[in-house]
């Protein structure tokens, strides 16, 4: 990572500009400039490499010549990219105005930067010894990302299927048999893979610049990270990890973004802007507690050195102070506009109705702003619509194109899937696109992004291998992730020999998939699930960088059933119109076909059975979206016992079986009709099964 040029012994400066912020090349050299509302006095060290004991040069900044209101800036002539830098701020030791003491001889991180370097970072140093003489994190001075401009995106999702990877465990595993794993690079190897299954967007776990030794301590003493990434410390900068070289890490991830839009994949980015990798009191002094504690971070009105955490990471980012809101909305118009992002997916996004103290506001400012925004206005916005605190919007999260991750989709379907009767009006509502909770106030089926499985929690595989959490590799004796699983191990916990089991167990998973992309809404599918990647129990692998949480690519052999499942349930959903609904079911015809759009039954046509208590089988039928679509007849009955259901009449039309999740692969999903079994006035539906007929 050595600089383009040798660094001169000492380079000439001028005042330089607030605009804009961070470290901006230019003709002549490079612009510096940083916030800092309380310092006195600041200073810019310049760095060879990363890992310089010395910077080779350091500017004083003066109030006279570099200060603009409460932007500190410097312009170096002739200085060449990939310098790497840090700053040094000096101001009134007044913890009970600022929250914290200025340190003169800290080295912070600009909040600004576009690449990092974190070689030299050790955190539990930075906590105890934070006097540490040029140790910690630098930034890089970046070239812009160059690419050809790319036409704005709209914002519908109506006819998304969302992978939800993480970029480091895609390819870790030396079964990937890419050139660089871990990276950006290679993901971009493995899209021949994505365009097989048939996603058509891809949702990256955090790809922010993250602290991957912020954690416990006794995950921290069995040598475990911060595997998943949801600490961040720089929202402009690429994880440097997840680059071969950090130094060009914008041009690393706008060639991902590029090559995924050259394949008709769109990009979705899982954001942290709810807290950081600072923590509370006893974490450590990175950029935002030195440069702007006051404003960035939510406080104890009766104690500013406390922060509140509603976030359970020690600190809560005070989101809706204006300068606080315009860092966050430019950040994501960065990422857009600059790294050719499609989207965002927002961690813990209840914390964005709160004030500074933590109250709930009626308005919040920030997701106004983000939606409204002349960037973002025209991207998929996604509100994971709850936070650590126990605040839930989902089906309320303020603004008006909001989607939002669905748990109690994830639930209901958990709990039906598993066996719980008297549910199936829940289900049904859900299946439906979750109308109770959109549609009241103008929004649509795509406003809720559908899943069963995510990062946090079993993945498909264990969810019907476990009753109950096996955590204990985390090193929190147990106690960590989540309890309420709505788990089923089908008669057995964990690996078994038993054939039987073993063989419900996939047909469970069969009927989960099935269900999850039969659904009105936007399905979301945890990398790894189309091929029954198991974490042996382990509903939170935050900590593992193992093979325990990669994808093992020998499992496209091992589950090959499985994959080709999933592959053609998305064909099915992408050839069905009548599937990926703009607007909610009504029973009624619809775009001049005859056959209602959604016709509810049970056992017996037109008779769901909303009110018995035992009742575990529903069925519907889809009229035709579009002209000339073939109708579909859905028969979910996860009862113990096999059902004889009637079928709905078709005049000149007979139905086809094209999916039974009870039979094995390949006949479990059929890619034409032509190909399937021909049904007439009843179908004999297996216990704990799924069937789809098409007409």
């Amino acid at each position: 990572m050595e600089p383009d040029t040798e660094p001169a012994s000492r380079y000439a400066v001028r005042a330089g500009s607030r605009f804009p912020p961070g470290a901006t090349v230019m003709p002549g050299g490079v612009n510096f400039c940083v916030f800092c509302r309380h310092a006195t006095s600041v200073e810019l060290l310049l760095y060879a490499t990363p890992d310089s004991p010395e910077p080779f040069q350091t500017v004083t900044l003066t109030s006279e010549h570099n200060r603009a209101f409460f932007y500190w800036h410097v312009f170096v002539e002739n200085l060449p990219a990939h310098i790497c830098y840090t700053w040094r701020v000096d101001g009134p030791h007044d913890a009970q105005r600022t929250g914290l003491p200025s340190d003169a001889r800290r080295e912070l991180l600009d909040p600004f930067a576009r690449a990092v370097s974190d070689v030299l970072w050790k955190r539990r140093t930075a906590i105890e010894s934070p006097q540490t003489r040029h140790a910690g994190h630098r930034a890089i001075v970046s070239e812009p990302a160059q690419s050809a401009p790319r036409a704005r995106t709209a914002r519908s999702l109506e006819d998304a299927v969302i992978y939800e990877l993480h970029v480091g465990g895609f390819t870790r595993d030396p079964s990937s048999g890419v050139r660089h794993p871990g990276t950006f690079g290679g993901l971009i190897e493995k899209i021949p893979y994505l365009l097989r299954l048939g996603v058509t967007h891809v949702e990256l776990l955090p790809v922010m610049a993250f602290d991957e030794q912020d954690v416990p301590p006794a995950a921290a003493a069995r040598g475990l990270v911060n595997y998943w990434g949801y600490s961040t410390h720089s929202f402009y900068s690429p994880h440097p990890r997840y680059c071969t070289d950090p130094t060009r890490a914008a041009a690393e991830f706008r060639a991902l973004t590029d090559a995924l839009h050259r394949a008709g994949i769109r990009v979705l980015l899982d954001v942290v802007f709810n807290h950081t990798s600072e923590a509370g009191e006893a974490g450590p002094v990175i950029n935002f507690k030195g440069f702007a504690n006051d404003i960035f971070y939510q406080h104890d009105p009766c104690d500013v050195r406390r922060y509140l955490d509603y976030t359970g990471c020690g600190n809560t980012v005070n989101c809706n102070h204006p300068l606080v809101t315009a860092y966050i909305v430019h950040c994501l118009e960065y990422w857009v506009e600059e790294m050719g992002v499609d989207g965002f997916r927002f961690d813990l996004a209840s914390v964005f109705v709160r004030d500074r103290h933590g109250k709930l506001m009626d308005d919040p400012p920030l997701p106004w702003a983000i939606e409204s925004s002349r960037i973002l206005s025209r991207v998929p916005l996604i509100a994971e619509a709850w936070d650590a605190a126990g605040l839930y919007h989902v089906g309320a999260f303020p603004g008006l194109a909001w989607a939002e991750w669905n748990g109690r989709y994830r639930d209901v379907i958990r709990r039906f899937v598993r066996g719980d009767p008297g549910i199936i009006g829940e289900v049904a509502t859900c299946i439906a696109g979750s109308a109770d909770l959109y549609a009241d106030d103008g929004r649509l089926p795509t406003n809720s992004v559908n899943f069963v499985t995510c990062h946090d929690g079993f993945t498909l595989h264990d969810l019907v291998s476990y009753n109950g959490k096996h955590n204990e590799a985390n090193g929190e004796e147990n106690r960590d992730g989540s309890n309420d699983n709505l788990s089923w191990n089908c008669g057995a916990e964990g690996e078994t020999d038993d054939a039987g089991i073993v063989q419900l167990r996939g047909r469970q998973a069969r009927n989960l998939m099935a269900i999850l992309l039969l659904s009105q809404g936007v399905p979301m599918i945890l990398a790894g699930d189309e091929v029954l990647r198991s974490q042996r129990g382990n509903n939170n692998c935050y900590c593992q960088d193992n093979a325990l949480s990669w994808f093992d690519w020998r499992l496209q052999e091992h589950a090959a059933g499985m994959l080709r499942f999933v592959r053609e349930l998305i064909a099915l959903r992408k050839r069905h119109a009548s599937l990926r609904r703009r607007r909610f079911l009504t029973g009624r015809p619809a775009h001049g076909h005859a056959m209602p759009d959604v016709t509810w039954h049970g056992e017996r046509l037109h008779e769901p059975g909303w009110h018995e208590r035992g009742a575990r089988l529903i069925a519907w039928t889809l009229g035709g979206e579009e002209r000339d679509e073939a109708p579909l007849h859905v028969i979910l009955n996860m009862d113990d016992a096999a059902r004889r259901v009637a079928l709905a009449p078709l005049e000149g039309r007979c139905w086809h079986r094209i999916v039974d999740t009870a039979r094995d692969s390949p006949y479990d999903i059929v890619p034409s009709p032509r190909e399937a079994a021909t049904e007439h006035e009843h179908c004999q539906v297996e216990a704990r099964s799924v069937v789809v007929l098409e007409g």
